[in-house]
Formats: structure tokens, C-alpha cells, sequence
């Protein structure tokens, strides 16, 4: 059952969903490239900082399986509004920690709300947004991700630099506030799913959702969807600075090229999403991204546009699969429980970021001369990952 847009503002609140996603993901992102100055700062290890960065995974995941006890029983405009006003404020709450403590405590706690944020979105997607456009729609809402890439990130670096790492968070939770006041205006109210849920347990929706064979099975494919891609991504600027394949003022070069790429074919894989299919998309572009994660993981020493040409293949292949994979997996939630499995589907798949950094961590290998030796054996598990998410895709079937 749909709510019924106009195309104008189908249009209005896919771009504010966007915008919500944005400042979710600059939120995740940025802290990885504020290493130097953080672990400075607060004088802490590589291992301490990592445990920064995994501990907002992992509370967004927490934060997945606690959403699916009330997320179908509240109007989603409310719901989201209330959480994205709670991401802003502990986003703030990161700008201005003292400590490492305070720091941490406040990482969890965004990485908490802005995990139910992600789901949100996406529910809304599949709730408005009628079967046949709806690749095109999550197209237009997952070009936050290139935007955040291309524009947010280097900006919160900017800003880091310039005024200092609390500025970055700042600046984020300025967004928010923008972002905000037009979500009040641009998202209808969407309440049609209330009356289903009423008088049931809170475990009911969970229960329907893990009892169908075929929402496991999309759960499955979600799991080994990011599985594979992380555990690459969390490593790549260690291993080009490490290897000195890159310099440290270079490393805003492969965001903003690859954010730009991203960008640009977003749509265009949200339109061949459509028209090809949610399944074969998906599982081509899958095909397809092996390719460039043994490429960047052997990297050497090489001229700088070579660099940038295999990190930007990555990044669109990332990207090319992530577009008709979500698609896909909105699609094959239950209408009835949609909600519920996309919370589920936000809590798998921050704990599979969370298990495949770690695992990517554990196969690196860090050599008396400072080098990271192997990578390619990170590239190695996400290919079998990507055969695996292929061989799941096609087992999986899809509501309109």
C-alpha cells in the first residue's frame, strides 16, 4: 500500500532522505581520515582508535535489532524526525568531547541513532515509492554516499585543518538542522502500517520476519553484500600510505575522484537497475568489482593516475552493486513487516561491517620496514563473498 506522490514531491523527499543519509555517512567517514590528529591528541594507539571507529558499527547495528520491537508501530514522519533530532545533537556531543572517554560515549550513541536513520530511509523508499521506480529512487537517495565522498568529507577535512577537528562535527550537526526543518515539510505521514501492528507482541514482526525462508535468505545476501566490501575499504589509505603508493595530501584525491565517478553513475545505475533488473544489475556489477579489489589490494608504487583509475573502480563498483542490492532487498521484505526487516537488514549489516574489518585486520600483516604485506589476501575472502551474494541473489524473491 503506497502513498501516492506527485512526481515533484516524490522528488523533494527522496532528495531529503538524501540529505539524511549524507550527514549520516560524512558522520561515519570522517573519522577515519581525523586519525593522525585524534590519536594525537588524546594519546592513543592505533588499536584504541580503531575501537572509535568499529563502536559506531557496531552501535548501529545494536541499534537495528532494538528498532524492530517499535519501528512498525509509530508513524515513520515522527519516528524519524525524534532519532534525527538525536543524531544531531550527539553529533555535536562528538565535537565538543574532552576526553577519549567522552569521545567514545559519544560515538556509540550517534552511531546508535543514525543506524535506525539508515533503516528509516530506506523503508520510506519501499513504503512511497511505487515497485517500478524504485531502483531509480534508491539511485537518487544512495548518491548521498558519492556526495558525502566527493564534497563532505574533504570539506570536513577543510574544516579540520583549518579550525580544528571539532569544527568537522560542527559543521555536520549545521546540517542536520537544515536538513531537518525540510524534512518536517517534505515527508507525508505514513502511518498505514500502525493498525497491523497493534495489539501484537513486540517480538511478532521479528518473528514473521525470521520465520519466511525467503526474508533469511535476504538477510544472507545483505550480510555477504557488505561482508566483501569491507574488508578492503577500512584499509585502503593505510596500505597506500603505508606502501608510500600514496602520499598523505594525495589521499583527498581518491575520495574526491572516486566520489565524483559515484556520483554521476548513480542515477544512470538506478535507471539500468530498472530497466535490466534489480537481480541481474546486482549480480553483474558484483561479478564486475572483483576485478578492482585485487587490483587495489596489489598495488605498487605507480604514477598517480593509475592509482586514482583502479580506486575510482572500485568505488563505482561499490557503488553499481549497493544500488540494486538495496533495491533488491527492499523489494523482498514483506510489505506488512517492511519496516521491521529493514532494521533487521540496518543491524546484519553494521555487524558484517563490523566482523569483516575485523577479519580484514587480522589477515594484514605488518612488516618490520612499516609495509602492509597481504592485502590481496583481503580480496581473496570478498570475492568469495561477491560469488556467494551472487548465488543469493538469485535464490531470492521480491514483493511488488
Amino acid at each position: 500500500m503506497h502513498t501516492h506522490l506527485s512526481t515533484r514531491k516524490e522528488l523533494l523527499l527522496l532528495l531529503v532522505l538524501a540529505g539524511i543519509q549524507f550527514t549520516h555517512i560524512v558522520d561515519f567517514m570522517i573519522m577515519m581520515p581525523l586519525g593522525p590528529q585524534l590519536t594525537g591528541l588524546f594519546d592513543i594507539s592505533f588499536a584504541e582508535f580503531g575501537l572509535l571507529v568499529s563502536a559506531y558499527t557496531v552501535a548501529a547495528g545494536l541499534s537495528g535489532l532494538f528498532a524492530t520491537m517499535f519501528i512498525d508501530r509509530f508513524d515513520r514522519k515522527r519516528l524519524l524526525l525524534t532519532l534525527y533530532v538525536l543524531f544531531a545533537l550527539t553529533t555535536v556531543a562528538c565535537g565538543v568531547a574532552p576526553t577519549y572517554g567522552w569521545l567514545m560515549a559519544a560515538r556509540i550513541a550517534s552511531g546508535f541513532f543514525g543506524g535506525v536513520l539508515s533503516t528509516m530511509t530506506q523503508t520510506i523508499i519501499g513504503d512511497v515509492v511505487p515497485f517500478a521506480r524504485r531502483g531509480r529512487a534508491t539511485g537518487i537517495v544512495m548518491t548521498s554516499f558519492s556526495v558525502a565522498t566527493v564534497a563532505g568529507v574533504p570539506a570536513g577535512l577543510l574544516f579540520a585543518n583549518q579550525w580544528g577537528w571539532h569544527t568537522a562535527f560542527f559543521a555536520i550537526g549545521v546540517m542536520c538542522l537544515i536538513v531537518g526543518i525540510l524534512a518536517v515539510y517534505s515527508v507525508p505521514k505514513l502511518d498505514a502500517h500502525v493498525a497491523h501492528a497493534k495489539d501484537k507482541h513486540v517480538l511478532h514482526a521479528m518473528g514473521q520476519v525470521l520465520g519466511e525462508a525467503n526474508q533469511r535468505m535476504a538477510l544472507l545476501l545483505s550480510a555477504t553484500m557488505l561482508f566483501s566490501a569491507f574488508t578492503i575499504i577500512p584499509y585502503i589509505t593505510l596500505y597506500m600510505q603505508k606502501n608510500q603508493v600514496m602520499a598523505a595530501h594525495e589521499i583527498p584525491w581518491l575520495y574526491f575522484c572516486g566520489g565524483v565517478v559515484t556520483l554521476f553513475s548513480g542515477r544512470w545505475v538506478g535507471s539500468v537497475t530498472d530497466r535490466l533488473g534489480k537481480r541481474q544489475t546486482f549480480q553483474r556489477a558484483a561479478l564486475f568489482s572483483i576485478i578492482p579489489m585485487f587490483a587495489i589490494t596489489l598495488l605498487q608504487p605507480v604514477p598517480l593516475y593509475v592509482v586514482l583509475l583502479v580506486t575510482t573502480s572500485l568505488f563505482f563498483a561499490m557503488n553499481a552493486r549497493m544500488i540494486p542490492g538495496m533495491a533488491l532487498l527492499t523489494s523482498a521484505a514483506n510489505p506488512k513487516f517492511r519496516g521491521t526487516f529493514m532494521s533487521l537488514n540496518g543491524a546484519v549489516q553494521s555487524f558484517s561491517m563490523g566482523v569483516a574489518a575485523w577479519v580484514g585486520g587480522m589477515l594484514l600483516h605488518n612488516e618490520p620496514n612499516g609495509q602492509v604485506t597481504h592485502y590481496w589476501w583481503c580480496a581473496v575472502v570478498a570475492s568469495c563473498a561477491s560469488l556467494l551474494a551472487c548465488a543469493l541473489a538469485q535464490r531470492v524473491s521480491m514483493h511488488e
